[in-house]
């Protein structure tokens, strides 16, 4: 099945204590149907001095939310909407928001004849 949402895309949180939060995907991992969404899901981890973190402390980072809970941003409207997919005449697929039939970016393009 194919991905509704993508690296780059524009996302609000549904559920959670980050509900109505938007936030730009950063990650999408696909295997555990999970995506790490910019300032969303903020944890603190608690490391010790090394090398990479030399003053060690609390350090925040983002955690992965599930799939199901974000919904993509409709470009025209600025609200969340679902997402359908699109065969155009040249044969590629394209996301398309439900709501007004906007276009939310190309998935695959279409075969040329060369």
């Amino acid at each position: 099945m194919a991905m509704r949402v993508k690296k780059g895309d524009l996302v609000v949180v549904l559920t959670g204590d980050d509900k109505g939060k938007t936030g730009q995907v950063l990650r999408v991992l696909p295997d555990r149907n999970k995506v790490l969404v910019q300032g969303v899901n903020r944890v603190f981890r608690h490391m010790r001095p090394s090398r990479r973190h030399p003053q060690g402390g609390r350090i925040q980072k983002e955690m992965p939310i599930h799939i199901s809970n974000v919904q993509p941003v409709d470009p025209r409207t600025n609200r969340p909407t679902r997402v359908s997919f699109k065969v155009d005449s040249g044969g590629g697929k394209q996301r398309v928001a439900r709501k007004t039939g906007e276009s939310l970016g190309i998935i695959s393009k279409g075969k040329t004849t060369e």
